[in-house]
């Protein structure tokens, strides 16, 4: 979807080459893939390029497509069995949901990243413009 990618270690799943080749198929050598160290090192970036964090958590308070994306947010997601840790909560610029049927608990977390993904670069008008071959 042309948009970079960063992991902020330690993460919740092992990211060794080998693992992150296979899950990145054909397409990894188009990643603008960014790896910190920590959540500050993550924090730090931020704050230097202005960045708003936008979280997706199940406690949000407004639904995904209710928010108004900028281009420089920068998308936060947790673990997929715990969620952002309260640290995380409280740095956010803003907390969204995706709104679920009742007594659903959450999506998986490609499919909820896709998703809100896909609103946000529709709103900003930053969809890819490369066609599929």
């Amino acid at each position: 979807m042309d948009v970079g990618v960063d992991i902020i270690e330690p993460c919740g799943f092992v990211l060794d080459d080998k693992r992150l080749r296979r899950s990145g198929m054909d397409y990894l050598d188009q990643v603008d893939l960014t790896r910190h160290i920590s959540w500050s090192h993550f924090q730090e970036n931020c704050t230097e390029t202005g960045d708003r964090l936008i979280l997706l958590t199940t406690m949000g308070n407004v639904p995904y497509c209710d928010f108004a994306f900028q281009p420089s947010d920068r998308l936060l997601l947790g673990r997929e069995s715990a969620g952002a840790p309260q640290d995380v909560h409280d740095a956010a610029h803003a907390r969204v949901c995706i709104p679920m049927a009742s007594g659903a608990r959450s999506l998986n977390i490609a499919m909820a990243a896709a998703m809100v993904l896909g609103e946000a670069l529709r709103q900003t008008n930053r969809f890819a413009t490369g066609t599929a071959e």
